[in-house]
């Protein structure tokens, strides 16, 4: 009876430490599943404090230095851009698109009174230009007061001994009313052109370069070809520029024609000739004392020169300044040069700029003619009074054309 007894209570022990061992290998098995670390991870900090890092779920990676790797998620693809809506299209509207170049025409324009005096204090209402007779709208006005960038071409061949000493004397003359921000270059020319100073602002060069002209070379005196290569070397010289061009205005063995130096004259842009033709009293002597000898001599080295082709030669010089927006000049004595180069250093250095922007902006070549009038502010002809009051006449002096042609930077 108490064995049995004894053996119940054993059966029971043994029934409840099964199932406590049983209940025991259910829970650890429990925490080592992936599911109760998660939870765990989840729900109980880490044993350091710290809170732990984890991977972000869609980079993957491990969640520890232990546990194990998560697949990536498959990221999803961005939406493709809605496709650009198509302008609607305009009837009667053509399928291209033009692009156009339009240029801006610069205009300098001397106004004086008829002895040369500057008129200042114009506007930009009083000024009227006109494109091949079609009134152009003016976009721009100033009025510049600047150093001047010019080349002093000097026809020196063993000609004549008084046009060379007319000639010195001009250019000396020229030098003396340059200021200190001046760039000016020196060349001459008989057979070809030579240059004696490349730009400088030291007068000290400028004179010295004159100081160079003192044994002639050849009697040639090619005034177009040295001309046309003055104008080719300043197509490189940016900014407004002049030549100061001393000369009898005889023209004897050039390679050029009238015609060639005449076009390449219309077609360089921001260049002013002003024109000093020497010799004169030798030309008037020559008038009144005819004779072969004096035709010989009134250029010199056996080359014939009659009142004729000095006759001509003013009037291509006076195209050549027209042409340009410049001015000839026709002294007869060595004291008139002070004054004369005054009124050439007056005229740079004052005068009146005018833009606009062609109505006819096709570059195709053509020479197109201008023509330039001060007016009142109400349009009326303006009067211009000197000092005592009394009406005096003005000359504008302004270029006559241009050529509208593409340009090469």
């Amino acid at each position: 009876m108490v064995s049995r007894r004894n053996n119940n209570t054993l059966g029971r022990q043994q029934r409840a430490f099964a199932k406590a061992l049983w209940t025991l290998l259910l829970a650890l098995c429990w925490a080592a599943s992936p599911l109760a670390a998660q939870d765990q991870n989840t729900q109980s900090p880490p044993d350091n404090g710290k809170p732990k890092q984890e991977a972000p779920a869609e980079a993957g990676g491990p969640t520890d230095s232990v546990g194990p790797y998560a697949i990536p998620k498959k990221k999803v693809e961005d939406a493709p851009p809605p496709p650009p809506v198509a302008p609607k299209k305009v009837e009667d509207m053509p399928d291209y698109s033009l692009k156009v170049n339009v240029p801006l025409v610069n205009v300098d324009v001397l106004v004086t009174t008829k002895n040369g005096q500057f008129v200042p204090g114009l506007k930009k209402e009083n000024f009227r230009i006109a494109e091949d007779g079609v009134q152009q709208n003016v976009s721009h006005f100033q009025v510049s007061q600047a150093p001047i960038t010019a080349v002093l071409l000097v026809e020196y061949a063993s000609t004549n001994y008084i046009f060379m000493i007319d000639a010195l004397r001009a250019s000396y003359a020229f030098a003396n009313s340059l200021k200190k921000d001046d760039w000016v270059a020196v060349s001459y020319y008989d057979m070809q052109p030579h240059i004696l100073a490349d730009f400088t602002q030291d007068k000290r060069a400028i004179y010295g370069a004159l100081n160079q002209l003192r044994i002639p070379g050849f009697a040639e005196t090619n005034e177009f070809d040295a001309l046309y290569d003055t104008l080719d070397r300043l197509d490189r010289v940016e900014g407004k520029k002049y030549v100061i061009l001393v000369t009898t205005g005889i023209d004897s063995f050039s390679k050029l024609t009238l015609d060639k130096i005449t076009k390449k004259i219309k077609d360089t842009k921001d260049v002013t000739i002003f024109p000093i033709s020497v010799g004169f009293m030798m030309r008037e002597y020559c008038e009144t004392h005819p004779s072969y000898y004096c035709r010989m001599m009134s250029h010199g080295a056996g080359i014939e020169v009659h009142n004729i082709d000095y006759l001509q030669a003013d009037n291509e010089l006076r195209n050549f300044a027209a042409m340009t927006g410049g001015r000839a000049y026709f002294p007869r004595f060595e004291g008139e040069m002070p004054e004369l180069f005054g009124d050439i250093s007056n005229d740079i250095r004052n005068q009146y700029t005018l833009s606009y922007t062609p109505t006819n902006t096709k570059l195709d070549g053509t020479y197109r003619k201008l023509k330039v009038q001060v007016v009142a502010p109400d349009g009326g002809p303006l009067k211009v009074r000197d000092q005592k009051g009394k009406d005096v006449k003005i000359d504008i002096v302004a270029r006559e054309g241009y050529t509208a042609k593409h340009t090469v930077d």
